[in-house]
């Protein structure tokens, strides 16, 4: 019974792990690929719609093999919307931002995820603030330090610290940026994670009402497909842009297919039905480290004073909201406790009563 218990906490933990990892994966690959010149528009319809067709044979299966619940007209909506909001705005948003700055910004951007979720989980009463305890005291500051050592990264470079390769030496020249607008590439990942920060808590509220995680993950990928195709073909004007090279290009829209699309949204709502939007939002943290090691190896970054800084005080604002959500967690375990007992000791005493009375 306990190893079961620990394999069932350990299973998510494992899988957000996993998550985070391929995510700086994919974003590094997309980065490559467009310095080489492949559109952000096109390269976010390509990769979801390969990632819907493969989606297709295991949703059929699943229809066929499963009861699932009937679809409602109402349920389509929330599906369009979430499309709308984790693939259309989020993706393209993202990887624009990725194309302007580097997927080390992004990593470290990605810390004000937990903030916006806290904020809109108070919002829409997923969370409850009680300012008078240390708890809600610490969560409510901790997301203001998180989103103060956002603006920081955004607006402050400072003196470099650690130079990455430079073009002439890079191992890898096709990984090395060719644009840089660290301001508007900050603000475009900013609105991103505040999108994405929305598409949580969302999709937490839909998987409550809707339980069918392969009907919500098909959908939502199939519909933010299409709106992604009408937005690229009016912004991409450029035919041979819809080309896709062997190579580089080839690579980042498969393995972006394979992860985002298939295992990235599957793990994700598994993950909200199982512990919640603040659990998948905390894990964002952790893709600052694998994004400067691997900014600074293989995209020739150069990591500055902002970034650490800014990423040290984020990570202090993110812990002092987990150090606020596991003292109330542990409150409400006492206090179950304190009732489960005193439901144990009232038929005693009153045993005892009835003894007395006979």
């Amino acid at each position: 019974m306990g190893m079961q218990s620990c394999l069932k906490d350990a299973l998510p933990f494992a899988g957000m792990v996993m998550v985070e990892c391929g995510e700086i994966g994919m974003v590094t690959l997309s980065k490559a690929a467009m310095n080489t010149g492949m559109s952000n528009f096109v390269f976010v319809v390509y990769y979801n719609a390969l990632g819907t067709f493969i989606l297709l044979p295991y949703y059929i299966f699943h229809t066929y093999r499963f009861k699932r619940p009937p679809l409602t007209f109402s349920l389509l909506c929330r599906f369009f919307l979430l499309g709308l909001l984790g693939i259309c705005l989020v993706q393209i948003f993202a990887f624009m931002g990725i194309n302007y700055s580097s997927p080390t910004l992004a990593a470290a951007l990605g810390n004000l995820v937990p903030a916006f979720t806290f904020l809109l989980a108070i919002i829409s009463r997923m969370e409850k603030l009680d300012l008078q305890r240390s708890s809600s005291q610490a969560k409510a500051l901790g997301t203001m330090v998180a989103i103060s050592g956002a603006f920081m990264i955004t607006l402050y470079k400072g003196p470099p610290i650690l130079m990455g390769a430079s073009p002439s030496n890079s191992p890898h020249p096709l990984l090395l940026s060719q644009q840089s607008n660290w301001v508007l590439g900050g603000l475009l990942i900013a609105m991103t994670c505040f999108a994405s920060s929305i598409w949580i808590i969302f999709l937490a509220a839909t998987i409550r009402e809707y339980p069918d995680k392969m009907t919500i993950v098909f959908f939502y990928c199939c519909f933010g497909t299409i709106q992604c195709v009408i937005v690229s073909l009016i912004v991409e004007r450029n035919p041979s842009a819809w080309t896709l090279r062997p190579g580089i290009e080839m690579i980042a829209t498969l393995f972006s297919a394979i992860f985002a699309c298939v295992f990235r949204s599957s793990v994700l709502t598994w993950c909200l039905q199982k512990k919640g939007p603040v659990f998948v939002a905390v894990f964002k943290p952790m893709g600052i480290v694998i994004a400067m090691i691997m900014g600074v190896m293989f995209l020739g970054d150069t990591l500055h004073l902002g970034s650490l800084i800014g990423s040290f005080i984020i990570a202090v604002g993110f812990y002092a909201v987990i150090w606020g959500q596991a003292k109330e967690k542990d409150m409400a375990v006492d206090k179950i406790c304190r009732l489960e007992s005193s439901t144990q000791n009232t038929p005693l005493l009153q045993n005892i009563i009835t003894e007395d009375i006979g």
